[in-house]
């Protein structure tokens, strides 16, 4: 199952941490990992508004009976981002932030990948825990 929302205005961003929570509540997530996606789709979803004005958040329910996993893939076509690598320093920030966006969310999450070029970047992001089962 998988749902994908539009990212273009403060509140698709409400709505796309709502939904992934709600979605992780279904699945079994407890309420420390629903908060640590809701967080962490917040500061990517955040980068996508400022960055390229638009994009998309599509969050994929990939359990089986061992695992409960939880894929959150944030796409847009903004103008990339340059450097990688100095992206996911700590305190590196092109804009007037702090600087905590990307590497913070990595340290939310148990997989992170960031795929970018000119015009278009993909950031994938997985919690998975063993199923309760």
């Amino acid at each position: 199952m998988s749902k994908r929302i539009p990212l273009q205005t403060e509140s698709d961003l409400l709505f796309a941490r709502q939904a992934a929570r709600e979605m992780m509540r279904e699945m079994g997530f407890g309420s420390a990992d629903q908060t640590r996606m809701a967080t962490a789709i917040s500061e990517l979803a955040r980068n996508v508004l400022k960055y390229a004005g638009e994009g998309t958040c599509t969050l994929i329910d990939e359990q089986d009976e061992r695992e409960m996993v939880l894929r959150v893939v944030v796409e847009d076509n903004g103008p990339g981002i340059t450097n990688i690598d100095q992206a996911m320093e700590d305190g590196f920030t092109t804009g007037n932030g702090l600087g905590a966006g990307l590497p913070g969310a990595k340290r939310l999450v148990n997989n992170f990948d960031i795929a970018s070029e000119p015009g278009y970047t993909k950031i994938t992001m997985e919690i998975r825990r063993h199923a309760n089962k």
